[in-house]
């Protein structure tokens, strides 16, 4: 019997032998890595030096843009390494230092949703009240609310999980996932405590946000409903964005549930597809959320063309 004390790594069984196409995996991944790093970094700066930017709505998007380089700089890096090496081993240690980042960088990301469909749901239902309660500080409260809460309920939740006797160290995935590491627990009776935290965790994590998302929106649509075709033009141009990155990642989301928790659905499918979909949520959403919010937003297209150097006359 192996338990954690003995225990200094693991592999990942995630990954096939795909002979020399791993080459050109691994260039994909790198232009996919580098793309999202250039274009969340470039609306993070555009942001912070642009001072008509300095409004709510664009403060949780930074917010949400940080998130989206701590996630993947969480995935990316040890996943293009293991494409290219033959050797998928990872030490405990980075193990779950992995597992707390991309857990951390769920919550962040639904949360940080979740808070910027009520502030539109401010914007448009209570314009003139908008201003005296979306104040700096509350927007500092809520974004540091959002960090500090997700960090500290993954915290407890992965010493939960490091305090486990394990019969084994196969991850079946191309990275870290509690999920499994907490199935290779010797003694069931210990993982109770963890079951029933992750209940609770949920609750917390998807049920509130989620209640505050549709709420919103049901307010937003029933104003929308009763005004005139203008305003609801505007209220679709400003949600638009926010939709389109909530489903996507929604979707990504429960992609990996399927895969993490039901194996039968996913029995039949490729091995390639099979990995693409599980870090779907963690490679499309923080490549989406720039193209979306950087197309759609007239305000942050001005700023980008103002700020940044191309385009501009040479002297």
């Amino acid at each position: 019997m192996m338990n954690t004390t003995q225990l200094t790594s693991f592999i990942l069984a995630g990954y096939s032998d795909i002979g020399h196409l791993k080459y050109l995996y691994f260039i994909i991944l790198t232009v996919l890595y580098v793309s999202i790093v250039f274009a969340n970094t470039v609306l993070i700066v555009v942001i912070c030096m642009e001072r008509s930017l300095h409004e709510p709505m664009y403060l949780f998007l930074c917010s949400l843009f940080v998130n989206d380089l701590y996630g993947t700089t969480g995935l990316f890096p040890a996943l293009m390494t293991h494409l290219v090496s033959d050797d998928h081993t990872v030490s405990t240690v980075c193990c779950y230092l992995q597992i707390f980042v991309l857990y951390t960088y769920g919550s962040i990301e639904f949360s940080n949703l979740a808070v910027m469909s009520y502030d539109r749901y401010l914007a448009i239902c209570h314009p003139l009240q908008y201003n005296v309660i979306m104040t700096p500080s509350m927007v500092c409260i809520l974004i540091c609310v959002i960090w500090l809460y997700s960090f500290a309920k993954f915290s407890i939740q992965l010493s939960l999980t490091i305090r486990l006797q394990l019969c084994g160290n196969v991850i079946d995935k191309v990275y870290c996932d509690n999920y499994l590491v907490v199935k290779l627990a010797c003694s069931t009776s210990d993982v109770a405590v963890n079951k029933i935290y992750g209940l609770c965790g949920i609750v917390l994590s998807v049920t509130v946000p989620l209640i505050t998302i549709v709420l919103s929106y049901i307010k937003i649509l029933t104003i929308c409903l009763k005004s005139s075709i203008e305003t609801r033009q505007k209220a679709f141009s400003t949600c638009s964005p926010h939709l389109a990155s909530l489903l996507n990642f929604s979707f990504g989301c429960f992609l990996t549930l399927l895969q993490s928790r039901f194996d039968s659905p996913m029995r039949n499918v490729p091995t390639v597809l099979h990995t693409i979909l599980s870090v779907y949520y963690l490679m499309c959403q923080p490549l989406l959320n720039p193209i979306v919010y950087g197309v759609r937003m007239a305000k942050i297209r001005q700023a980008c063309k103002y700020i940044l150097p191309v385009g501009k006359p040479t002297l």
